[in-house]
């Protein structure tokens, strides 16, 4: 009897196996949501009823029930190349230069041509036909491991089926992709989250990577994540072709961009990257551009790679999409400094899968240069597809009567009169305890990259704003007294306060360094907190320095010498500093052991792009290994880091004979240390 149990618990599987391929991978569904809805609960009853044949590849298993405290790290067997970006068809010409000059004379060369997905990379690694693990890129070489939010995307298979015409054994591999939404699913999360009341996504890829770290992954289940794969990667086996290489994963059943192309030269692959820029705005998931890969895995391996990036294959930039649409008014917004700035408040627009309804005008200098005024027609455009902004005023289309803008002179939130330094293009609010300023420096000092507090964004902030529950950094603190009041607010349940008191707590554990940049002094950025603090090492210490104590200080200059000591002579900002102390934050720093290494009391300047960090991320670990980062070239420069595209610095290094360093040499360095 259990026997006829468990193989009809078996089939069920197989058959919403079946169905989850149809509707996800194939959108082609055979059977109604209610029909298929009907065979979850029939397997739902049998499991429930035989919990000895539960198993983690069964459809009901998807979404687990417990929250992810850590995503642990996890080591790619192979690293996860990023990709070298062209900007034109002359570069991409160069492109199939480098690479036929790399193999053998006379080989002749075959591309594949695949969209660039716009979404957030994973490496899916099964073991003996089942879902084990799915990681992040991270830095290429070690990820994190996100395996129960991607378990929830149905189009990612818990288990393989693998056809006989597959001669591979497969037993262990990875298969590598993009985690991305469709733009119809995007726009109706985001109007689902507008009648909430909650904070509207800005992309498909944004809304992607960051569900993707969601700690519930019942929530991550209710978000219209999906998948396309374009890369299988194994240690034990070598296969024929990048083209091989999709077909096997089409043939287990993975989500495939049916859109790739197998060209016979680098003319093919170029008119295929015009073909699908054409094509782009049709699509129903966004992309940025398109891959070109060498087709064979045997010249793949004999081109290699340079440090984290492949010679095999180049990604294709498509220009930057603009749209057109008229400026209602012209708003002026106040930030955390007090600085004042222009906003263009547009008629709607879709533009790069999102409805942009803003765009930044910068400052008043910029209105006047390219002559803004509301009721025009201009053109807008993402910069590097991200940030809105108007690119150019239609003259011809301007209507008689529109009057050149002017700043406020009062503040647009607490109407304090404006001012503006002679030596500053900005106007600015002088009014500490505006209410627009208080909401920007807790943004602020919660966000990711000082207190780090999860949860705190800005939705709610300007919720406990109004609700007069913060002011200033310590009353996020003090919240933790205020459960029964936080737990009345609507949309506020007693679990989320449970997180968001939870993060607040685990915020204390951040370094010195993040906690003074968390604290918002005026030109002090993450770079230059990191510096006080490893030189001062202690708050006490750095309120107590002196211009010229503070001027000592490497790459620290007038500008941030003088706020940091107006900050520390204001009475309400130490009182702040004490309260922060009262509550366990971190102020102090343990002077780092002396570091005896290739960078050790060496000069880097860094130019051009990097493929596996940032030039901010390199200068760090210069840093740490005991070297020094300045910002222009002189004969003191010991060395030039020089990525893609470098410039100026590097012809100056060239001139006065400063030694070069390549990206691949710089990290042959970081490994001896």
């Amino acid at each position: 009897m259990s026997g006829n149990i468990e193989k009809k618990i078996e089939e069920l599987r197989e058959v919403i196996r079946e169905h989850d391929y149809k509707y996800y991978v194939l959108t082609d569904p055979v059977i109604s949501d209610e029909d298929y809805d009907r065979l979850m609960k029939e397997l739902e009853k049998l499991e429930e009823e035989h919990p000895e044949f539960i198993t983690p590849d069964s459809p009901t298993q998807r979404v687990g029930k417990d929250l992810t405290k850590d995503f642990n790290q996890i080591t790619h067997k192979v690293p996860m190349l990023s990709l070298a970006n062209t900007y034109n068809e002359e570069e991409l010409l160069d492109f199939d230069r480098k690479v036929k000059s790399g193999l053998p004379e006379g080989e002749k060369v075959e591309y594949v041509v695949e969209p660039k997905i716009d979404g957030a990379s994973v490496s899916l690694n099964y073991v003996n036909g089942y879902l084990k693990t799915a990681a992040t890129r991270g830095d290429g070489t070690v990820g994190e491991e996100i395996t129960v939010n991607v378990r929830t995307i149905k189009s990612v298979p818990l288990k393989l089926k693998k056809p006989k015409s597959i001669k591979y054994q497969l037993n262990d591999f990875e298969a590598r992709g993009e985690i991305f939404m469709k733009v119809k699913d995007f726009l109706q999360l985001n109007k689902e989250r507008e009648d909430k009341g909650e904070k509207l996504f800005a992309n498909p890829r944004n809304s992607s990577a960051g569900t993707l770290k969601i700690q519930d992954p019942k929530i991550v289940a209710k978000r219209p994540l999906n998948v396309f794969l374009y890369m299988l990667v194994s240690t034990e086996e070598e296969f024929n072709t990048q083209l091989e290489n999709l077909e096997i994963l089409k043939a287990l059943n993975f989500n495939v961009n049916p859109e790739h192309k197998l060209c016979k030269n680098i003319d093919e692959a170029m008119e295929a990257c015009r073909e699908l820029e054409k094509k782009r705005d049709l699509l129903e998931y966004e992309i940025d551009g398109a891959v070109i890969k060498v087709n064979s895995m045997r010249q793949q391996k004999i081109l290699g790679s340079i440090a984290k990036s492949p010679r095999w294959a180049v990604a294709f930039k498509f220009k930057a999409k603009q749209a057109f649409t008229t400026i209602n008014q012209i708003t002026w917004q106040v930030g955390r400094t007090g600085a004042v700035t222009p906003v263009a408040e547009l008629d709607p627009v879709f533009l790069s899968g999102s409805t942009i309804s803003r765009a930044t005008l910068h400052n008043y200098d910029e209105i006047k240069r390219k002559d803004i005024r509301a009721g025009d027609r201009v053109v807008i455009e993402k910069g590097g597809d991200v940030i809105p902004k108007v690119v150019a005023v239609i003259l011809e289309e301007r209507k008689p009567g529109a009057r050149p803008a002017i700043p406020p002179a009062n503040c647009p939130v607490c109407d304090t009169p404006l001012y503006k330094p002679e030596d500053e293009v900005a106007y600015y609010c002088d009014n500490a305890v505006c209410p627009a300023q208080i909401k920007g420096r807790l943004e602020h000092f919660a966000s990711r990259g000082a207190m780090d507090i999860e949860g705190l964004g800005e939705a709610l902030i300007d919720l406990f704003v109004e609700k007069d529950l913060l002011h200033t950094y310590t009353d996020i603190y003090d919240l933790k007294d205020k459960y029964n009041e936080l737990t009345a607010i609507d949309r506020l349940g007693a679990k989320s306060v449970k997180n968001l008191l939870k993060a607040i707590e685990e915020s204390k554990k951040q370094p010195f360094e993040k906690v003074l940049f968390a604290l918002g002094i005026r030109y002090v950025g993450a770079g230059a907190a990191r510096k006080l603090a490893g030189h001062f090492l202690s708050i006490d210490v750095l309120m107590n320095a002196s211009d010229d104590d503070i001027l000592k200080v490497h790459e620290i200059g007038p500008s941030i010498s003088g706020s940091v000591r107006e900050f520390f002579s204001n009475e309400k900002n130490i009182n702040i500093i004490l309260k922060l102390k009262e509550h366990g934050l971190n102020f102090t720093a343990e002077k780092k052991a002396a570091v005896n290494s290739f960078f050790t009391d060496k000069t880097f300047v860094l130019t051009g792009s990097l493929s596996n960090f940032s030039r901010e991320e390199a200068g760090e670990k210069i840093i740490a290994l005991g070297g020094k980062v300045t910002s222009s070239v002189s004969k003191k420069t010991d060395y030039v880091l020089a990525g893609e595209s470098a410039g100026s610095k590097l012809d100056k290094a060239n001139a006065l004979g400063v030694t070069i360093l390549s990206e691949e040499e710089f990290l042959n360095h970081l490994n001896e240390k």
